[in-house]
């Protein structure tokens, strides 16, 4: 029971009840985490949730855990939808992820759900930030996995309740009922990079992944406010110029992390496709003085009196690069 009072308060914090338009949808895999996601669920909101299991088509045994998933929610009365997907060669991991959050997402408007959850835990979190530390994230990436968001393409509310819970407690929810989870063998495999850190976190005694999935909602909560100020900064500080050439003039007064994310979205307003890392060049050829091409879109710096404020100021002028001209 107090474990249930437990996730109950955890998931209220970031779905509170006056904002439950309908049933909380779990995506359970069958492993132990998304299984203790399921029996907690039901015991905080019996009759108010249902579930789905994918299965990928990667491994024969994918069917069978289904097949679990579904007799388990049947002996609850929790509704059950199987969910198949097919991916196209190439790198599976990213596909399944992509595939999996879009099936989800149509699943859930089908089915008229106020939110999804998933068993994402503090062990996860702990492993992505430290993955993404070593890879030289920014603030974004480093900010881990959002304990509320949206899925991707979508409006579906994305929970993750579990953010503060490790990876043990969760399978002793399962032993405790008598459920023996399935195991995915890639979660083992030193191929993947998550696994091997994985191992050697296992080693590491001294790390309390809790405390580092604390740091990754520190960084969230900081990246969130980054966002607000970009947000402001575009209202404020960018004007669209009709012409010939529609484009955008950019009053640039603002530190580099946020600038980035206002030229990220002046190129998709223009019809481009950049990664942050990509506008991060561009700013700096930029405020060198230099021209930067991206996306299709053609940035050119200078230093000019700005009416609405009274000072010079440098401002960016963006404009879709010419056909003839456009560097891909």
């Amino acid at each position: 029971m107090q474990l249930t009072h437990r996730f109950a308060a955890d998931l209220a914090a970031l779905w509170p009840e006056d904002e439950r338009a309908g049933p909380l949808g779990l995506a359970v895999s069958g492993g132990a985490d998304s299984l203790a996601l399921l029996l907690l669920a039901h015991q905080a909101m019996p009759g108010r949730i249902a579930v789905c299991s994918i299965d990928h088509g990667l491994r024969s045994e994918a069917a069978d855990e289904v097949a679990l998933v579904e007799r388990i929610a049947a002996t609850r009365d929790i509704p059950f939808t199987p969910i198949t997907v097919r991916l196209a060669p190439g790198n599976m991991q990213a596909q399944a992820r992509a595939a999996r959050y879009a099936a989800v997402a149509d699943w859930a408007l089908a089915a008229g759900l106020g939110a999804v959850a998933t068993a994402h835990h503090a062990d996860d979190q702990a492993e992505t930030l430290l993955m993404r530390l070593n890879r030289g994230s920014g603030l974004a990436g480093l900010a881990g996995v959002r304990a509320r968001s949206t899925i991707d393409g979508s409006d579906v509310t994305l929970l993750r309740p579990l953010l503060g819970w490790r990876k043990a407690e969760l399978a002793k929810v399962v032993a405790a009922v008598g459920i023996i989870p399935v195991e995915d063998p890639s979660n083992t495999n030193p191929a993947f990079d998550r696994a091997r850190l994985r191992a050697r976190l296992a080693e590491a005694d001294w790390l309390d992944p809790v405390q580092i999935a604390a740091s990754a909602a520190h960084l969230a909560e900081g990246w969130q406010a980054l966002e607000w100020y970009a947000e402001l900064d575009w209202h404020e500080m960018v004007m669209r110029e009709e012409g010939d050439a529609p484009g955008f003039s950019y009053c640039a007064n603002v530190p580099r992390i946020i600038a980035i994310e206002t030229i990220g979205r002046i190129i998709r307003e223009l019809g481009g496709h950049v990664s942050r890392a990509e506008v991060a060049r561009a700013w700096d050829r930029l405020w060198a003085g230099e021209n930067a091409s991206l996306g299709g879109v053609l940035a050119v710096p200078g230093v000019e009196r700005v009416e609405k404020v009274g000072v010079m100021m440098r401002v960016w002028r963006f404009r879709p690069e010419p056909a003839r001209g456009r560097v891909n």
